[in-house]
């Protein structure tokens, strides 16, 4: 075979290669991002008025969606919600679970995505101070606002004093937008 033959057949596998990797690239994403438990994720974003992208993004980064885990710290469930925590929102919200139901999927969702809601009616809908919230508290994300030590965005984060929290922060804010890249608005037709 010619050189000229070799490079032409080069040529055409590759945009064989390339259109196939385009066609089943949005199969592929969503295997290696998928999004599980839909129906309760979507039901409690719509009750609360929340972006169900960034609820997904929350329990993949806090649980990767194992209903039963457990953090070292005692956080519970797929939001992973500390046992006070859980039993404020619990309360606050009046949800019309019992706190025996924390590590179930639904009810662990719904107080998850309360407490969501909540934070970012506090940060008038700032998502990042409120997943900054969400790991480190209230308290300190108020604190360093006021100190200046972080600015509340996501440019900045990297500015957040907690390696955990910036950690979280940064994870969960680069699961939404794969998320959204890959599910845009329609994510919950998505197979």
């Amino acid at each position: 075979m010619s050189f000229f033959r070799k490079k032409r057949f080069f040529a055409i596998l590759l945009l064989i290669i390339t259109c196939t990797m385009f066609v089943f690239s949005q199969t592929f994403s969503t295997l290696l991002y998928p999004i599980h438990f839909r129906t309760e994720i979507k039901k409690h974003a719509e009750t609360y008025n929340v972006d169900p992208l960034l609820i997904a993004a929350i329990i993949r980064v806090e649980s990767n969606y194992k209903p039963n885990e457990t953090s070292k710290k005692g956080a519970l469930g797929l939001m992973q919600l500390m046992p006070e925590t859980a039993k404020w929102i619990n309360e606050l919200g009046r949800l019309s679970g019992s706190m025996d139901n924390v590590m179930d999927a639904n009810f662990n969702i719904q107080m998850g995505t309360w407490y969501v809601n909540w934070l970012l009616n506090q940060y008038d809908g700032n998502m990042v101070i409120a997943v900054a919230a969400y790991n480190a508290g209230q308290g300190n994300v108020k604190k360093w606002i006021q100190n200046g030590t972080w600015d509340g965005t996501e440019k900045n984060s990297v500015q957040i004093p907690y390696g955990e929290t910036r950690h979280f922060v940064q994870r969960v804010l680069y699961y939404y937008h794969k998320y959204y890249k890959i599910y845009g608005v329609n994510w919950d037709k998505a197979s």
